[in-house]
């Protein structure tokens, strides 16, 4: 989480353990899509097609991650929050190590629970 920019999440379980995924999926980015706040985002490394079980939440408007042009392809937004952004806000603002929030946060089913 990073505060004013980003929640992320979908790569741990409790307890900061690395999830296994599946194969990565292809980049599609360029479908008129914008990463505007509240928009939900596939996160990917620096290849490509490489997102994986990853995604995050725009906490502002971030025009830098849509789709520019094949070489700067931006980050694929698949969703949205409809509904309590301030709980996402406050997900943002926990003080943890290196961008960790203190307590887990675990999405079940569209909802997202605080553990701890």
């Amino acid at each position: 989480m990073i505060p004013n920019f980003v929640v992320q999440g979908g790569g741990y379980t409790s307890g900061l353990v690395l999830k296994s995924t599946n194969p990565p999926v292809g980049l599609e980015s360029n479908r008129g899509l914008s990463n505007v706040r509240a928009s939900v985002t596939m996160a990917r490394t620096g290849a490509f097609d490489s997102a994986t079980s990853q995604f995050f939440i725009n906490l502002k408007d971030n025009p830098q991650l849509d789709y520019q042009s094949p070489a700067e392809p931006g980050y694929a937004v698949f969703g949205s929050v409809i509904g309590d952004m301030d709980v996402v806000d406050a997900m943002a603002t926990q003080s943890g190590l290196a961008d960790v929030p203190v307590a887990d946060i675990v999405c079940h089913t569209g909802q997202v629970v605080c553990l701890g």
